[in-house]
């Protein structure tokens, strides 16, 4: 059942799409002027097929003000300074799997090459690897460089990189994405309109929808945060639990951070997103501590990956479960070391669980995109990591450290 993904230019007239006859639904990522301004998905009718009159209705519909919002924004707003821009590292951290890291890198590279970007390094992080594929792959290229770390875990990788980083500007890509040809010019444009900002997200849309998980990953909301600038400080009115429900902010697979700051609040918590055990929260918890720490955090959406969803229902189900255990041991963590808004968190975890149980009963009766089995995992999972998983991964980490060192 899958989907076809298009990309439409809309200063360009609409063009007809074809779409085959295996396919059971359309999902479109709409640019004016080559920037990303909105994504639509729908399922296709029995026919398959999608009039030329049919999109332009469902364009029209669906994103008419925010075409004529881009039309103005991008006539009245000056073009942005952007000399000075921070050097910049691009780390990814990866384990096993060099085959997504060389489609990472076929899509970075020609922005690395090309003769009016900045300069930027491009450092691959190896994390406890089983073989030497990766390694071999990077010896390969020369503009791109290696390093190993021993201790599993992907929060120790990205602390490898905080280090071993050249540049003032580090960014965090998930091997299992490829960034958008306006991803850098993304980033550098959040850092001229937010020169003060310590942290950058940007926007997730999916990079393939073959199978029914995919599918419903994305249906449910998948990664994104919308197509909206968004300036992140110490409060966000309207907001009581701001900002402890830190998924607001963006997805681990694309940020960037100030390096410096990154030091200053001693780098990411190795506890989280640990791997296998705990393979949540650390980018959770450092939009959180950044915050706290009085930075602005920036969302922008031209700052856009694709990333590859799982593709089994059953992976799928695991990852809901790693959700809901990850954001509970980040919560159990602040809990312990942020006194101040411990108040302000549990009410957090009174509004996660209630969000829950009504997702739950919405699906058993048919009002919600997932089965109740998906949405029970993602329940459970915040049960365990409420219940002890960040003082148990405290040890383990310990212990991960005792073996390497």
């Amino acid at each position: 059942m899958p989907y076809r993904l298009a990309q439409i230019e809309l200063t360009h007239p609409l063009p007809t799409l074809e779409i085959p006859a295996t396919h059971t639904g359309l999902a479109i990522v709409l640019r004016y002027r080559d920037r990303p301004i909105g994504f639509l998905i729908r399922p296709l009718d029995a026919n398959r097929q999608l009039t030329l009159e049919q999109l332009e209705q469902w364009i029209a519909q669906e994103m008419g003000t925010k075409l004529l919002q881009e039309v103005i924004r991008q006539e009245l707003l000056p073009p942005l300074d952007l000399t000075g821009f921070p050097t910049l590292t691009i780390a990814i951290c990866t384990k096993d799997r060099p085959n997504n890291v060389l489609r990472l890198l076929q899509s970075l590279l020609p922005l690395q090459q090309a003769d009016r970007a900045p300069r930027f390094e491009i450092l691959v992080v190896d994390n406890a690897p089983t073989d030497d594929r990766t390694q071999t792959l990077i010896a390969s290229l020369p503009t791109v460089r290696y390093i190993r770390e021993p201790k599993a875990g992907l929060d120790f990788a990205r602390n490898r990189a905080v280090q071993d980083a050249t540049g003032e500007l580090l960014a965090f890509l998930d091997d299992d994405v490829t960034v958008d040809r306006q991803w850098l010019n993304g980033l550098m444009s959040a850092w001229a309109e937010n020169p003060d900002a310590a942290a950058f997200t940007g926007l997730v849309l999916p990079y393939e929808l073959e199978t029914e998980a995919q599918i419903l990953f994305e249906q449910r909301g998948g990664f994104r945060r919308g197509f909206e600038k968004i300036r992140y400080g110490s409060t966000q009115p309207g907001n009581p639990l701001y900002p402890c429900g830190a998924g607001i902010f963006g997805a681990g697979c694309n940020m960037a951070f100030r390096r410096q700051v990154l030091l200053e609040l001693g780098g990411f918590d190795d506890a989280l997103d640990t791997g296998k055990p705990l393979p949540g929260g650390g980018d959770l918890d450092i939009f959180y501590r950044v915050i706290r720490a009085g930075y602005p955090l920036v969302y922008e959406p031209q700052y856009l990956v694709y990333h590859q969803h799982r593709r089994e229902l059953a992976q799928l189900r695991h990852q809901y479960w790693t959700w809901g255990l990850g954001m509970m041991a980040f919560v159990v963590k602040s809990l312990q070391q942020d006194p101040p808004l411990r108040f302000r968190l549990v009410q957090l975890i009174a509004w996660w669980f209630k969000d829950q149980l009504c997702q739950l009963q919405q699906s058993m009766i048919r009002q919600h995109v997932l089965s109740p089995g998906m949405i029970s995992s993602e329940f459970w999972g915040g049960i365990v990591g409420l219940f002890g998983e960040y003082p148990r991964s405290l040890k383990r980490v310990e212990q991960i450290r005792r073996q390497c060192s």
